[in-house]
């Protein structure tokens, strides 16, 4: 299988059916059964009420959970990076945010221990900006 090299343009990853698709389906689904409940209440109209709002819940939640653990995964493995290529900043490594430790596991190993003393020391907080200023991209085809 052949990968699309990754940047910063095109990194962001949509599954079409997933993020498309069945959020299409429940959003219609909650405004159909919305109408149902506004035209005619009767209780299954309140019951499919739940339901929708239900799915969309789980809709959500499907899709936060695993990337919660994925950013923790991803802040221990920048951790372990930042100690490998930059001891000197590993003693600091409590001062960066996981959205900073997201943002910087983009950066090549030869420019992450620059990347990552700009970031604390201007305090760029930004994933987006942080990732902008990222020159050698370092892909991760493994995210969820």
């Amino acid at each position: 299988m052949s990968l699309k090299p990754q940047n910063f343009a095109n990194h962001a990853r949509y599954v079409p059916l997933f993020h498309f698709v069945l959020a299409a389906m429940l959003f219609l689904y909650l405004v159909w059964t919305v109408r149902h409940v506004i035209v005619a209440s009767t209780p299954q109209h309140w019951v499919d009420l739940m339901m929708a709002l239900a799915f969309i819940l789980m809709f959500n939640y499907v899709r936060q959970f695993p990337v919660r653990v994925q950013d923790r995964v991803i802040r221990l493995e920048e951790t372990l990076r930042l100690q490998r290529l930059a001891p000197d900043l590993a003693k600091r490594a409590g001062e960066f945010t996981a959205n900073q430790f997201i943002a910087l596991r983009f950066a090549s190993d030869e420019e992450f221990p620059a990347l990552a003393r700009k970031v604390l020391e201007e305090k760029l907080t930004s994933r987006k900006e942080i990732k902008a200023l990222v020159k050698d991209w370092r892909p991760d085809y493994f995210r969820a």
